[in-house]
């Protein structure tokens, strides 16, 4: 096979994405136990540690579209992990007993991921990754 050439390895849209399937490949495994897909768990986790926290919350800490939150919601929902109650125009949304009983299982995968990710890259460079890729991310954001 032809190696790849330079333009793809110095684009950042195409080195992002193979990141990003690669990293969530392993989270996928990093959470098969779970039963929950990574950011399932992570909307578990936040309404564990904000009880109440809003749909709109919700989808700004997980950077996704309301819509896609709501979705989330309804499987959280249908799994008894999380209630949503209704306050005027806005959807709370609240642990179940169930659902904070996940909470230790939930940070076990999150750390299998993270002993997973630093195995290959190392605990310094894997940790360094992360804060540089979510500052870019911050920055990018600020434009669109």
């Amino acid at each position: 096979m032809k190696a790849p050439s330079n333009y793809l390895q110095n684009c950042l849209f195409f080195t992002a994405n193979a990141l990003a399937r690669s990293i969530t490949r392993m989270a996928e495994k990093a959470f098969r136990d779970t039963g929950l897909s990574p950011s399932l768990a992570f909307a578990v986790m936040l309404v564990n540690d904000q009880p109440g926290i809003t749909v709109t919350e919700l989808a700004e800490h997980l950077h996704l579209a309301p819509s896609t939150l709501t979705r989330f919601a309804d499987k959280l929902v249908y799994q008894d992990l999380v209630e949503r109650r209704q306050h005027g125009k806005r959807t709370h949304v609240y642990p179940t007993d169930r659902g904070r009983a996940m909470q230790s299982e939930i940070e076990k995968a999150w750390s299998r991921l993270h002993e997973d990710y630093c195995a290959v890259l190392g605990r310094e460079a894997g940790d360094a990754l992360a804060r540089e890729t979510f500052a870019a991310h911050q920055r990018l954001e600020d434009l669109t």
